[in-house]
């Protein structure tokens, strides 16, 4: 475990400039800053670059190749109206890392991202130095046997109103307004100074893209992919996992599977936990995780 001691806060950088790849005829948007051993940021649900703003100046300035990428569907890339699936954007970041990259890179993600990343590690190693998962999703969407009954009617029937034609806009206008994204980053930021109008803007403008209810909706239905302890045995790659603790999307007794592996095996598998932190420690708390991977990238 951390502590948030003697560590001064990390400021946002200006937006970055975003750089346009066509992927299977879909414009997909990416930065990337400095020079160095490559680093691959893969934001989660809902986010996009821009909530890596306070992570890609301090890990590029300290010598690595910062690369982060709007995954199809969310920031400024498409909004395209597909099936959407881990599969999918695993497809995406693999074709990405054959274009700009080409050299064993660290995989950075956060939540959808981490779960994202320990699929890079597994199933594409040659592209995969290693691994930094933060608050990981153990998947796209719930498994139906992980929901209990009421809620498991709750969900089936909210997924439904949000795909239909008829209700399905103004719901999506509901959930997307700027003061309900202020609501849900209070459930999930510990630190409530965190919550900027910078921050919101980050994830309403996204959604204001045509077809961006669309990609919500089909979201919401895609499948749940693979579960991550049918991951890690495959991982032979080092891997730092970072866990905010107060995180109530993807809580840290979820985190054990993680820990027993950094117990038994800490020459490979290393586990950071932040007090007082939610479900987004990389912008909640940036001085302690971009601490946390430097130091561990520096004696990996």
């Amino acid at each position: 475990m951390v502590t948030q001691t003697s560590v001064s806060r990390v400021e946002s950088s200006p937006p970055f400039d975003g750089q346009i790849w066509i992927w299977q005829g879909h414009q997909i948007c990416y930065t990337v800053l400095g020079e160095g051993r490559p680093l691959i940021l893969i934001h989660g649900f809902g986010a996009s670059i821009g909530h890596w703003r306070k992570n890609i100046p301090v890990l590029a300035e300290a010598g690595y190749k910062v690369f982060a990428i709007d995954l199809l569907g969310f920031g400024r890339s498409d909004k395209a109206l597909i099936p959407y699936s881990v599969d999918l954007w695993e497809e995406l970041l693999a074709d990405f890392w054959t274009a700009k990259v080409q050299e064993p890179a660290v995989f950075v993600g956060n939540s959808i991202g981490a779960l994202l990343s320990l699929m890079m590690l597994t199933h594409h190693s040659e592209m995969a130095a290693g691994g930094v998962l933060l608050n990981a999703a153990g998947g796209l969407n719930h498994r139906p046997e992980e929901l209990n009954p009421l809620l498991r009617l709750v969900m089936g029937a909210f997924t439904k109103l949000v795909s239909s034609e008829m209700v399905g806009g103004f719901l999506f206008d509901r959930i997307r307004q700027k003061s309900r994204l202020k609501k849900t980053l209070g459930q999930v930021y510990c630190d409530r100074a965190a919550i900027t109008d910078e921050l919101v803007e980050i994830l309403y403008q996204p959604s204001c893209d045509p077809g961006a209810q669309k990609v919500f909706a089909s979201i919401l239905t895609a499948p749940p992919g693979p579960r991550p302890e049918e991951l890690l045995p495959q991982v032979t790659q080092p891997l730092l996992v970072i866990w905010g603790e107060a995180d109530p999307w993807t809580p840290i007794a979820g985190s054990k599977l993680y820990q027993t592996l950094a117990e038994k095996s800490p020459e490979q598998f290393r586990f950071v936990s932040i007090p007082n932190t939610g479900h987004c420690p990389h912008d909640e708390r940036p001085e302690i995780v971009n601490a946390a991977v430097l130091n561990w990238l520096a004696t990996g």
